[in-house]
């Protein structure tokens, strides 16, 4: 099972953005460790629980502290930005740090209007311009631009031969079938919309055409985990990033609550079911309690990667939750290639 690492960032109650950022540094030190195979930090704005608002810059840094993990967006929101400035930025992070550039594309704000429109000049808040945008910002990155486009007088410096792997993120239907009709990579978010995953991937699959990128469909799914030495820690573990995302959908966003905030605050039923239906499709538990639920999402998604986005109030047991994880599921798979020996013998 090829296991990676979304991180948001996140910014705890009491705590700045400045340690938050070295938190994902010293976090994307610790999984290179452990052998996750790559690291990708989210696009979000007016978020203040949220220190990912810049993902290139953040990247470049991550990318500069580790040595062999892949380092990229999970994503970039491709309608917040001009495609030759994100050709260039990709392009010059690929240029840095050959062969370890993912380049996720979404084609969502990742925000709320009023801060879209500030991002984009603009109050047009339709994604109707993300295949014309996604068309172009391939086009950079190659010099594809026919002739008499008026584009084709640019070079994309230093993007032109720096071309990072390009990815298209999504959590409907839409990004899988562009994804599977132009042959790339497809990354799902199962982490906050189960519902629509294996509609989505069934379509990704049905549409998929070979290409340049790739031969045959490769689906990422990432999943919300948390993970502790029993099952009942880690429920009260994952209490501030509930409470967090509560607070979100009643429009007050703030920084990720302490787990003193996180008891004292007076929850009504309605929260209450709302948690349990969100938590329902994370991975919440004991290393055994989540490898047997990332083992089961992967037999019910037939991914070829996991993608784990942990978020707890102390960092250390974010480390600690990854260091699980990995942990269980190296286990299972010792064992089930000694099982294999045996039979084979």
């Amino acid at each position: 099972m090829r296991l990676s690492v979304l991180d948001l960032a996140p910014v705890p109650s009491g705590v700045s953005a400045t340690v938050a950022l070295r938190n994902s540094i010293d976090l994307a030190q610790h999984v290179e460790r452990l052998g996750y195979y790559r690291y990708w930090v989210a696009e979000h704005h007016n978020m203040p629980g949220i220190a990912s608002s810049a993902p290139a810059v953040l990247i470049g840094h991550i990318a500069s502290a580790t040595s062999s993990i892949r380092v990229g967006s999970g994503g970039v929101m491709l309608e917040n930005h001009a495609p030759l400035a994100i050709a260039e930025q990709f392009g010059m992070l690929e240029a840095f740090h050959p062969g370890r550039i993912d380049l996720g594309i979404g084609r969502a704000p990742g925000t709320d209007q009023l801060t879209a429109a500030a991002l984009r000049r603009s109050v047009d808040m339709s994604a109707d311009g993300f295949p014309e945008n996604l068309g172009d910002l391939i086009a950079f990155f190659h010099g594809t631009f026919p002739d008499d486009h008026p584009y084709s007088r640019i070079t994309a410096v230093p993007a032109r031969n720096n071309v990072p792997d390009l990815w298209l993120l999504g959590s409907s239907g839409y990004s899988a079938q562009v994804a599977g009709l132009l042959g790339l990579p497809f990354a799902f978010a199962h982490h906050f919309s189960p519902a629509n995953t294996l509609p989505a991937l069934g379509l990704y699959r049905s549409r998929f055409r070979p290409s340049a990128y790739l031969s045959e469909p490769y689906a990422l799914v990432a999943v919300q985990v948390v993970c502790a030495d029993t099952d009942e820690q880690a429920r009260e573990l994952a209490g501030p990033s509930a409470l967090s995302f509560v607070k979100l959908r009643q429009g007050r966003p703030g920084q990720l609550p302490s787990p003193e905030e996180t008891a004292a605050y007076p929850y009504t039923d309605l929260e209450r079911e709302s948690i349990r239906q969100r938590q329902a499709d994370q991975m919440i538990g004991s290393a055994e309690t989540v490898r047997r639920g990332l083992i089961e999402l992967q037999a019910r998604t037939s991914a070829d990667e996991l993608m784990l986005t942990t978020v707890v109030y102390h960092h250390a047991d974010r480390l600690r939750s990854y260091e699980l994880v990995m942990a269980a599921i190296a286990e299972a798979s010792a064992s089930a290639s000694h099982i294999q020996a045996r039979s084979r013998a």
